[in-house]
């Protein structure tokens, strides 16, 4: 992306200018850049609403993706801009739409921590159990981070599957435990997660917990049992 070009000017949401060069020449709306982007992928990470509706309404396509398989709601989502995933998904957005990694919308906003797209994606029925090419789900994505509130919002869901193991044979509560997650962990617990689950190196959740978090653990589900 050149100084100066318009898709820089696209991606600092500066609506007027990229209205002046569409005005000189439509067919810019339409043009790819080197990452294979049009003007609307650069839209969606500004967080110009305006911006990002008048571009779908002179040709660009609200699924159209980048050399990675991203598209804009992708981009949106990752950048946190609520706005303007709102927008592209009532346009018409695939919500689970992936990326040539197998990554959703999803999975980028429970990584960045980005709560209310999460919502907003969750809301309009994005799947919560969509894996990437290393079998992760967006709940292993928000685990590993400690996304506690994404975690809890993420529980509410009817569908959402606990104990899917990624490549490594590790559950979401395997994360959480090996990074001392402790909130998580016992949401996870609390929700019916499997602590006795072994992953490749044929370790557990509580194998790799600490000593406090075995603890914490091992109460929470006494306490069920009895």
């Amino acid at each position: 992306m050149s100084i100066g070009s318009v898709f820089e000017m696209a991606y600092k949401g500066d609506f007027n200018q990229v209205k002046v060069k569409l005005d000189q020449d439509i067919q810019i709306a339409c043009n790819r850049d080197s990452n294979g982007r049009q003007l609307l992928h650069w839209a969606a990470l500004s967080g110009n609403v305006h911006l990002v509706e008048y571009l779908i309404g002179h040709g660009n396509s609200v699924n159209s993706v980048d050399d990675t398989g991203s598209t804009p709601l992708i981009l949106a989502a990752s950048a946190g801009k609520n706005e303007v995933v709102l927008l592209l998904i009532g346009k018409g957005a695939d919500v689970d739409h992936k990326t040539n990694r197998g990554q959703s919308a999803l999975h980028y906003a429970c990584s960045k921590g980005h709560y209310s797209v999460v919502k907003l994606l969750v809301q309009n029925d994005a799947n919560v159990n969509n894996t990437d090419v290393l079998k992760a789900t967006a709940l292993h994505r928000a685990a590993a981070q400690g996304r506690n509130n994404i975690i809890e919002l993420l529980l509410l869901s009817p569908d959402v599957k606990l104990d899917l193991c990624d490549s490594t044979g590790c559950t979401p509560l395997h994360l959480a435990c090996e990074e001392d997650r402790e909130a998580v962990a016992c949401m996870l617990v609390k929700a019916g997660a499997d602590l006795h689950i072994k992953n490749k190196e044929q370790k557990s959740p509580l194998d790799l917990s600490s000593l406090k978090l075995q603890k914490c653990l091992t109460r929470l589900v006494d306490e069920e049992i009895s």
